[in-house]
This record gives structure tokens, C-alpha cells and sequence, in this order.
């Protein structure tokens, strides 16, 4: 099973809001290596929902992959900010995944945190100038997170 981390501003969709809708498509990613990193997920794999963006970012909950490549509707929706008139439904662009809610840290793990913790080189989320909203986690660095947090991964 591989790991994951996926990043959302609180403001637009936080893991309150997953935990009150139960499972939600990850949709809007238009970064074609976030893309390709959700078009790897497999089904009842996890993922650290992060927040980014917020005061203080960093990891609040874990869901899990519960549908893989499903293709992202916002790119076909011109009334959408995720609009991408490239795409079309023959041949969309950009594809993502349903996440289920699984628990929410009882403290997060603060970028801060994370940043004592582990090196740049071993976790892509604390690499200076990387923006990516889907990365994976390696397996050590997964268990030791939840370990810190109390998420059963």
C-alpha cells in the first residue's frame, strides 16, 4: 500500500467539511504531476489530508482512496476556475480521485513539525519551492506520522 498527502485550504474544503460529507472527489488539481500521482492511487490506499495555506499548515486527518480514475468534471465546466477549454470529454486532461474520511488528528502536525522532523530530500511537502497537492509519503515517514498524531494508517 503506498502513502500519500494531499493538500486543500481550509477555506475552500477542510477535513470538517470531509468529515461531514463522508467522501468527496479531490477535484481541481491541474498540475500534471500532482495528475499523475492520482492517477497511481489505488483503491483503500491513504492519504493525509493537509492543510495549506492556514495558520498553521500542516496535517489534520487521514481518508482513504475509495474510487480511482475518475475523470475531474470541472474541466469541462466553463463556469468553473478549474475550467480547461483544452480538454474535451473524449479525451479529458485531467483526472482524479474519491476520498473517504477516516479520522482527524487530535493535534495536527504543523509544517513547523514536520520541518523538525524530517529532511527535504526524504519528504517532497517540506522541499523548499515545491507546490505540489498531491505527493507521496514513504512508508517510514507514514507510520512515524502517525505515530505522532495517533492516525490509524
Amino acid at each position: 500500500m503506498a502513502y500519500w498527502l494531499m493538500k486543500s485550504e481550509p477555506n475552500v474544503y477542510s477535513i470538517d467539511d470531509l468529515k461531514r460529507d463522508g467522501r468527496t472527489i479531490w477535484d481541481g488539481v491541474r498540475n500534471y504531476q500532482a495528475r499523475n500521482f492520482l492517477q497511481q492511487m489505488r483503491l483503500g490506499e491513504r492519504a493525509f489530508f493537509y492543510h495549506s495555506n492556514a495558520d498553521p499548515p500542516g496535517i489534520f486527518g487521514l481518508m482513504e482512496i475509495t474510487q480511482i480514475n475518475l475523470v475531474d468534471p470541472t474541466q469541462f465546466d466553463p463556469n468553473s476556475s478549474y475550467y480547461d477549454p483544452k480538454s474535451s470529454r473524449d479525451q479529458p486532461r485531467w483526472w482524479t480521485v474519491e476520498v473517504g474520511y477516516l479520522q482527524t488528528c487530535v493535534a495536527p502536525l504543523t509544517l513547523a513539525d514536520l520541518r523538525q522532523h524530517y529532511k527535504p530530500d526524504e519528504f517532497l511537502v517540506i522541499r523548499p519551492g515545491n507546490r505540489l497537492s498531491v505527493l507521496p509519503v514513504p512508508l517510514s515517514i507514514a507510520l512515524d506520522i502517525a505515530d505522532k498524531t495517533g492516525l490509524n494508517v
